[in-house]
């Protein structure tokens, strides 16, 4: 199968338009697909002499590099033409090449249409055709009108497949490459489909929609131009020029999606030492560079760290935990950044979490062990055992642990040792014992006990390339560790005394205060040191 590209871009492959071609080209498994580049080739523009139809049929007069064009047309199964939308219509070059396939025509009327023509010389009924194209408004619809009329009377309507795009200028800004890598997927998967038959519908509707909203693209849009508008500017004036610190800190306001609460974000960027404030209100965001209000968070920063963070070239958790960068004042915005800044829309389907974790399962079985055994040893333990036979029945819902597929076995061989004739006293005192070493292990593993139940508030599985969560976690998890490790001591006096039966019910104390100590430390922790 021969595929050709009319590459009608001026910039050549390095055009925006040319990497969603390249991404069909991909996902089609066309690899070996012919590029002729019309803005490199040497094509004059048509004479309108007609000596192509009378004096020399199906050959132009003009010599030059569209001879060797109109050969691979006439010989490709497949043609894409690339191009970006200029004007409402195609780049010139592209043009001057459309003109100047006359040749490949008669000069006798065809009779199979009503809005006259001309029929082909060479017999390309075979022949497939596919229009792909970007623009820079923030939709494709009602401005691709002159271009679908052009291929509608040169291939007929519904001959051709077309993948019009809008927000095309996008696709150059490296900040918002996870955005654009997302529709660049569809449109491979474009490819792939086009080649097995056709494009599916649920596909053609996706490749239809926008990459941002309207407000947020037109932002965007202005701020990468370098100029810096305001009611009071002349868009004429020689200063109206913005730098790149100032367009970029624009464009980040542009993508925020507001949550109803009012904050004052300052960047100061200390290799310009320079400060923009994004106020922030319960429904937008502004940037000032004056006249500043007091903060509610302040990023100091590198305006090359931060561009690199928000190109995905380094990871921003990483980037703090190198202390590459900080932050004073609230930190909780950082905990929702990618929701409020977040390159990729958050209004497109969330993927269903397959791996959701509740640390309830873990302690449940531990927790009946040590508050029914003292009470009675034969229904404690039976129940301790029961509840571990059931522990693997809400694996249907929950992601297991590794941790909880340990503690079954070790619950139920302390429960049935009771069961044996054990010592209640010992068999409670050692499963407090078991239990902390199983978190002192915890907190030494590549991720921490706690994270995998913590993880679902930041992230889920993205959490654990987080060093500075992995850090926190580490520290809790110890911390819970040496709690329970300690504990026998306390645990062994009380079930001596007349208090045995409430001892599940007093070590239930200090692990509260724990879990409020945790909740506490989780927020105190990276905010202290992000702030150093």
């Amino acid at each position: 199968m021969k595929v050709l590209v009319i590459n009608g871009s001026p910039k050549s492959k390095n055009s925006n338009t040319f990497l969603l071609t390249r991404s069909f080209l991909a996902g089609a498994g066309w690899l070996n697909a012919e590029i002729i580049n019309s803005a490199q080739a040497d094509i004059k523009g048509c004479l309108g002499c007609y000596a192509c139809w009378q004096k020399t049929p199906g050959k132009c007069v003009l010599s030059d590099g569209m001879e060797t064009i109109l050969h691979k047309l006439i010989a490709a199964d497949i043609v894409i033409w690339s191009f970006p939308l200029y004007y409402f219509s195609v780049p010139g070059n592209l043009k001057n090449l459309i003109d100047r396939q006359l040749p490949l025509t008669l000069p006798f009327m065809a009779e199979e249409n009503n809005y006259g023509g001309h029929p082909l010389r060479y017999d390309m009924t075979k022949q497939r055709h596919i229009v792909i194209s970007t623009c820079g408004f923030w939709t494709a619809a009602g401005n691709y009108d002159a271009v679908s009329v052009l291929f509608d009377r040169y291939y007929g309507m519904g001959n051709y497949t077309a993948i019009f795009c809008g927000q095309g200028e996008l696709f150059r800004v490296p900040e918002l490459r996870s955005r654009t890598s997302e529709y660049l997927e569809i449109v491979r998967r474009a490819g792939a489909e086009y080649a097995a038959g056709g494009i599916l519908k649920e596909t053609q509707e996706e490749l239809l929609q926008p990459l941002y909203s309207r407000d947020v693209f037109e932002k965007m849009a202005d701020a990468s131009w370098n100029i810096a508008q305001s009611k009071n500017t002349n868009p004429n004036s020689k200063n109206t020029t913005s730098d790149d610190s100032l367009n970029f800190t624009t464009q980040m306001a542009a993508l925020y999606r507001p949550d109803g609460i009012e904050r004052v974000l300052e960047f100061h960027y200390t290799d310009l030492e320079k400060t923009y404030q994004i106020v922030i209100t319960k429904s937008s965001a502004e940037v000032i560079a004056s006249n500043f209000k007091k903060y509610s968070t302040r990023i100091e920063t590198p305006l090359t760290v931060w561009q690199s963070i928000a190109r995905g070239e380094v990871s921003g958790q990483e980037a703090l935990f190198l202390r590459q960068y900080k932050v004073l004042g609230d930190f909780d915005i950082m905990l929702k950044w990618d929701e409020l800044f977040g390159a990729t829309e958050v209004n497109r389907p969330a993927k269903k979490n397959a791996q959701r974790t509740n640390m309830l399962i873990l302690l449940a079985p531990w927790i009946l062990m040590w508050a029914a055994i003292p009470i009675n040893m034969t229904v404690g333990a039976v129940t301790a055992i029961l509840a571990t036979a059931l522990l693997p029945l809400f694996w249907i819902c929950f992601h297991p642990v590794i941790f909880e597929r340990v503690s079954i076995p070790i619950i139920a061989g302390l429960s049935l040792a009771v069961l044996l004739g054990a010592d209640a006293r010992m068999v409670v005192s050692a499963s407090y014992l078991a239990f902390g070493i199983m978190w002192i292990i915890g907190a030494c593993t590549k991720i921490p006990l706690t994270a995998y139940y913590s993880a679902v508030n930041y992230g889920n599985d993205k959490a654990f390339s987080n060093p500075l969560f992995i850090r926190t976690n580490r520290i809790l998890t110890a911390a819970w560790g040496i709690l329970y490790l300690i504990t026998p001591i306390w645990t062994y006096a009380l079930m001596g005394t007349d208090l045995s039966a409430y001892t599940g019910l007093i070590n239930s104390a200090c692990p509260a205060l724990m879990g409020i100590f945790t909740v506490w430390f989780q927020k105190w922790y990276p905010a202290r040191w992000a702030r150093t």
